[in-house]
């Protein structure tokens, strides 16, 4: 043991949900089309037309049973799957991030302090949310509403830090529910396999099976001096987390900008086809400034040809642009000023960027 080790404080005050769909992008797949719920289903890029390139993004429960699995080579799913089982499907992100978008309004309805971590999964802090006094009760109805949405389900995992809820969720996958307390956190962690542990990866796993590491206690049983000596800063993160320490704040995401493109396969050949486009994109951007309660000073306006030669204009103003009608007028006013010697516009775009949050300190008020 270490003569002198940094004293740890953990913070058990919150409630903290970690949220995971459970094979998001295969299971979107087989709700669209149910003939695939028998099959292996791989989402990636078939190798066989690819050359033997590609990565698997994810794969169904069945593909995984056969051993395939996030990231492997996708040709590697051609060894391991019989091929009367074995489906690719090239992945769909458009569709994806639109049942995401789905499944993080439901979060808003419970909480603002979200932190997004992809298309699948989300922290939340819901010490003090808008719905229960339950922890469980609110996380039942997050699945439950989530599936009436969406049609597909989800884990949870509930704790007082990231950490253990991350850990938690994972637990009991598919449409799991596990629940962490404080005094239960190192009997949890003692029994986990160390290659189940957050951060610990491929580097770092060789390292502690050669010094007899096994699991959360034997993890524990390294003091913080010789895990400091072998992972530097990544030595004092597992030795916190070995006993169930995570500080750590859901950390909310303020995005810097929102917009909405659109590509028309059948190109715009004049300025009313334009101007209907650019209100109805103006719209759609409103929406989702509405939706996250933000507004902006930039408005960008992104063209492309089917030449494929793309333009981008910007128009910033001292105070904010509110309302669809506002960002038109700005986005037709770029238009005035794009060049082109073709009018064949194959896609048009409206980001608004500067983003603040609308708060009474920043709104424009009439005098």
């Amino acid at each position: 043991m270490a003569l002198f080790e940094l004293p740890l404080q953990n913070d058990t005050s919150r409630k903290i949900i970690h949220l995971d769909m459970d094979a998001f992008y295969a299971s979107i797949e087989m709700r669209d089309n149910p003939q695939l719920r028998s099959k292996a289903l791989v989402i990636a890029r078939d190798p066989r037309t690819t050359g033997g390139k590609g990565v698997v993004t994810t794969a169904n429960y069945v593909a995984r049973r056969y051993g395939v699995h996030s990231a492997m080579p996708a040709n590697e799913a051609l060894h391991l799957v019989p091929r009367s089982k074995l489906v690719f499907k090239t992945p769909d992100f458009p569709k994806y991030k639109a049942v995401s978008a789905q499944i993080h309004a439901l979060f808003h309805q419970v909480t603002d302090l979200i932190e997004p971590v992809a298309f699948d999964e989300a922290y939340l802090d819901v010490t003090g949310n808008k719905m229960f006094p339950s922890t469980i009760a609110l996380a039942l109805w997050l699945q439950d509403q989530i599936s009436q949405a969406t049609q597909l389900t989800s884990s949870i995992g509930i704790s007082y830090n990231k950490f253990i809820a991350k850990q938690a969720s994972d637990y009991n996958k598919p449409v799991g529910r596990t629940l962490v307390l404080p005094e239960q956190a190192l009997l949890f962690l003692d029994r986990l396999p160390i290659k189940q542990f957050r951060g610990v990866g491929k580097k770092t796993l060789p390292k502690l099976t050669d010094l007899g590491v096994t699991d959360g206690k034997s993890l524990r049983a390294l003091s913080q001096d010789d895990l400091l000596r072998m992972f530097g800063k990544m030595g004092f993160v597992l030795y916190q987390h070995a006993r169930g320490v995570d500080n750590r704040p859901v950390a909310v995401r303020t995005a810097k900008s929102i917009g909405k493109e659109r590509t028309y396969g059948t190109p715009l050949t004049d300025a009313e086809a334009v101007q209907t486009q650019l209100h109805n994109l103006a719209g759609m951007v409103v929406t989702s400034l509405n939706q996250k309660a933000m507004h902006g000073k930039t408005v960008v306006l992104k063209v492309r040809d089917v030449d494929f030669i793309t333009q981008t204009k910007r128009l910033t103003q001292d105070h904010y642009f509110e309302g669809e009608q506002a960002i038109f007028d700005a986005a037709w006013q770029l238009w005035g000023s794009v060049a082109m010697s073709n009018l064949a516009i194959r896609l048009l775009g409206i980001t608004v960027t500067g983003l603040d949050p609308k708060q009474y300190e920043n709104l424009d008020l009439p005098l």
